[in-house]
């Protein structure tokens, strides 16, 4: 097989641990041929920094780590380019319109990491017997990282004077995402994995005592019922993500880059 040459968008938590882990040759049949981000990282890289139009040119997958801005304002000219992309940062797919034209762009091929979540897999395999009736998410992470700028002195008070559980906001996967682009890329992950963003309902929770960041999916209908609970420490040069998302990212590149023996 030949080596999939792959290009990193962004240089920041996520994309240090997978450019690193590239970069010394931990994914067997893939290799980091370029990086792109809008800071001078000089000595830091690993790889060639290269203009964004540049990085098209010399990959086969781009890995975007940088946002969901990221993904609006390349991700359909990466894949109309005819190289592959793989997205972290699920909430943008929110968009209709983007997600729309994510989907039907080629030749490119468009891929989703599951991030911070599990069960993704099963929700999806449990679609085929039929909709599920109940879909609930309730993600809880420490205040500060859920501290938002469009938000009311009243709600930032309750934020920093919460010595106990407080809910920040309800509502479905398509509105909760565009509210929080660095703290929820979650819920759109299981909203593409049951195939509707209206059909799930999220809530987030702050809590000052919150030392891992907690997502809980439920999930019924006439075939079953589903709980998935995961905990993960926050990233300390980003609290907003969770440690494990840079590793859930390298494990959907060991799948592209075609390694045997693992599950799908």
């Amino acid at each position: 097989m030949s080596t999939l040459k792959v290009g990193l968008v962004g240089w920041g938590a996520i994309g240090r641990v997978v450019g690193t882990a590239l970069s010394e040759r931990n994914v067997p049949g893939a290799e980091l041929t370029c990086i792109v981000d809008n800071r001078p990282l000089g000595e830091a890289a690993p790889a060639p920094q290269v203009p964004f139009e540049d990085a098209l040119d010399r990959c086969d997958l781009i890995v975007e780590a940088a946002g969901q801005g990221a993904v609006r304002e390349w991700g359909e000219r990466v894949l109309t380019s005819g190289t592959d992309l793989l997205i972290a940062s699920t909430g943008a797919l929110t968009d209709p319109e983007l997600a729309e034209r994510l989907l039907s762009a080629s030749p490119g091929r468009v891929y989703f990491t599951g991030g911070a979540v599990g069960g993704l897999d099963l929700l999806q395999a449990v679609r085929s017997l039929g909709p599920l009736d109940d879909v609930r998410l309730t993600t809880t992470k420490l205040p500060g990282t859920l501290e938002q700028p469009w938000m009311d002195q009243e709600l930032l008070t309750r934020l920093r004077a919460a010595r106990g559980p407080v809910e920040v906001m309800a509502g479905t996967a398509r509105d909760v995402p565009a509210k929080f682009p660095r703290s929820t890329n979650v819920a759109a992950s299981v909203a593409l994995a049951v195939g509707d963003l209206d059909a799930v309902r999220v809530r987030v929770v702050a809590d000052p005592g919150a030392g891992h960041t907690r997502h809980v999916v439920e999930a019924s209908g006439a075939h079953g019922s589903y709980r998935f609970e995961v905990a993960h420490l926050p990233d300390p040069d980003n609290p907003a993500t969770s440690q494990v998302v840079p590793y859930a990212v390298l494990r959907s590149l060991h799948a592209l880059a075609g390694r045997t023996g693992q599950i799908l």
